[in-house]
């Protein structure tokens, strides 16, 4: 009788479902740092509790689902066929609507830890647009559909020596679509029209380093300022021109985690082959290493999993799996304490609570604070390393095999 009674509660919630739902459009959701405005969201669950669907995901990917209205996307890679494929499922069912093989090539060498789908699509409601990677031409493609899933074009804005295989999550902004190319070769971070694929600007990354992780757009100092750590840098560019505001060099050479910020400080953690706290002020202009670097600490910092704000504070979680929460002024540690064996996925928030997922398939709840408290534990009965979304008081939750979307009932 379970399944039954979980159908007919999908259509009763989606009778109700908020009609001013906060979109989760991109990586790392709708202001590119893990945080939610919805309320009603879930504080706990489990495979018998609070799951409004489960919905097979055919392949397997590390891509995080986003979510617009009554659609939700998520990137997938059959690797017997070698087929990378868009899938679009619907919010309130979890129904397949349509699915789109973008790419059909050989797969490329990866580091044990990655997948073959790991990029993040992004939408703006009327298009979404993902990131493949093809191989042996090294290319990568970026490819917009409509909702209805019709191909409205490709562009291949350059190739790519992708040592650990490929991740490069799009970010969206203003009639533009942003990719980070970082690689052990001419690298450069591209922004591409999003009505046709025509290059809008590129920016030089001089240190030729590999490194993944997604550029963020924030407002910083009185202007907008896209960011990311990697190829032996910190760095802020203006996302209209793609011009360099400011560096910090170092303090290492590759990073994936994003960045966040709060109290006027951003906070940057990574990276390898040594790992770093560190918190900068980003209003300088030039190079700031010496300027504007106002702490820098090494204990428990991540590598994969990229931090979140909250209030007066940061919060991160290594990928070994100690939690830690630090003063965003002066990176004082409030506290560490271990959760999961390890973490991938990076942690969101909604309603003063942090979710952590691990790669156990367990999510751990803690109050977003200066003191430790730990409010929940949950757990799926799989591996789990996309990083969650929230919208309209449900969490989306990708697990290896499957889609979940998680209701307080």
């Amino acid at each position: 009788m379970r399944r039954p009674l979980l159908a007919t509660w999908a259509l009763v919630y989606a009778a109700v479902l908020p009609a001013a739902a906060e979109p989760w459009p991109s990586w790392r959701g709708p202001r590119a740092d893990g945080t939610s405005t919805e309320t009603q969201v879930p504080l706990r669950w489990s495979e018998e509790q609070n799951v409004l669907w489960k919905a097979p995901v055919p392949g397997r990917g590390h891509s995080s689902p986003i979510v617009w209205g009554d659609r939700v996307f998520v990137v997938t890679c059959d690797e017997r066929k070698k087929e990378r494929t868009l899938l679009c499922l619907g919010a309130a069912d979890g129904k397949e609507r349509w699915r789109r093989i973008a790419l059909k090539s050989p797969l490329e060498r990866k580091n044990r830890l990655n997948s073959y789908a790991s990029s993040t699509p992004a939408t703006d409601g009327k298009h979404v647009w993902a990131s493949f990677f093809e191989w042996p031409d090294r290319k990568v493609w970026i490819v917009c559909y409509d909702l209805d899933g019709k191909e409205v074009w490709r562009k291949s804005p350059g190739v790519l020596r992708a040592v650990h295989g490929f991740c490069s999550s799009l970010l969206l902004h203003e009639d533009m679509v942003i990719l980070n190319g970082d690689q052990d070769a001419e690298a450069y971070i591209v922004a591409l029209d999003k009505a046709t694929g025509a290059e809008r600007w590129r920016a030089d990354r001089p240190n030729r380093t590999r490194s993944y992780c997604p550029p963020v757009i924030f407002e910083l100092a009185g202007k907008k300022q896209l960011v990311l750590s990697g190829s032996k840098c910190i760095a802020s560019y203006d996302p209209d021109t793609g011009r360099q505001h400011w560096v910090v060099d170092g303090p290492t050479e590759q990073f994936v985690a994003s960045l966040v910020h709060a109290q006027g400080m951003l906070f940057v953690t990574g990276g390898y082959p040594t790992l770093h706290l560190v918190g900068i002020d980003p209003g300088g202009t030039g190079n700031v290493t010496k300027s504007h670097v106002r702490w820098h600490v090494r204990k428990n910092a991540s590598y994969v999993p990229s931090p979140i704000a909250h209030g007066e504070h940061f919060f991160v979680v290594s990928d070994k799996g100690v939690a830690s929460c630090l003063a965003a002024k002066t990176g004082t540690y409030a506290w560490s304490q271990r959760l999961g064996r390890h973490h991938s996925a990076s942690p969101v928030s909604a309603e003063g609570r942090l979710y952590f997922p691990d790669d156990d398939g367990q999510t751990f709840v803690l109050r977003a604070g200066p003191k430790f408290e730990l409010l929940a534990t949950n757990k799926l009965d799989d591996k789990q390393f996309a990083s969650p979304a929230i919208s309209g008081g449900r969490i989306f939750i990708r697990t290896l095999r499957h889609l979940y979307a998680i209701a307080t009932k």
